[in-house]
């Protein structure tokens, strides 16, 4: 590895393999893929949105939306409503049961992270977790795709 960007590179992909291996974890009924578990999050802290709105908020071609969606319906974590906005299009909301898996899903992960961090100061944490949103908020405005935050 020659430059820091190379590191953060493999590093970044590491990470991303962690998380996804946590999230499949069948301590809790292999609660939730990667793909569902991003787009309840969007969902909850968003609000309903279109498959256009998705789309937009993804930078993913709508049929590959419209397949995830389809398999999320038909295991009850969305479901469809108007859009009150007027015309057919219709959005997707979180029902109770996909709320619930989600929550299932994000305190095992938060879990996880709790016992990874355990020996770090509490300062360490708060400048990891400060870095890893000034990355993250970095990437979203490059790419005009800003995602919602508590």
């Amino acid at each position: 590895m020659e430059k820091p960007t190379d590191s953060i590179e493999y590093e970044t992909m590491l990470l991303g393999r962690h998380v996804h291996m946590g999230a499949r974890s069948k301590r809790t009924g292999g609660n939730l893929d990667r793909s569902a578990y991003i787009l309840l999050s969007r969902l909850r802290m968003q609000g309903p949105m279109s498959i256009g709105g998705l789309s937009e908020a993804f930078g993913l071609d709508a049929s590959t939306l419209n397949r995830q969606t389809a398999a999320m319906m038909r295991a009850g974590l969305v479901d469809r409503i108007p859009d009150l906005e007027g015309g057919i299009a219709r959005k997707f909301r979180i029902t109770d049961e996909g709320a619930r898996r989600l929550e299932e899903a994000r305190t095992e992960l938060v879990g996880g992270l709790d016992k990874v961090l355990a020996d770090w100061s509490p300062e360490d944490v708060a400048e990891f977790a400060a870095f890893l949103k000034r990355f993250n908020t970095d990437i979203e405005n490059l790419h005009g795709r800003p995602w919602p935050r508590p």
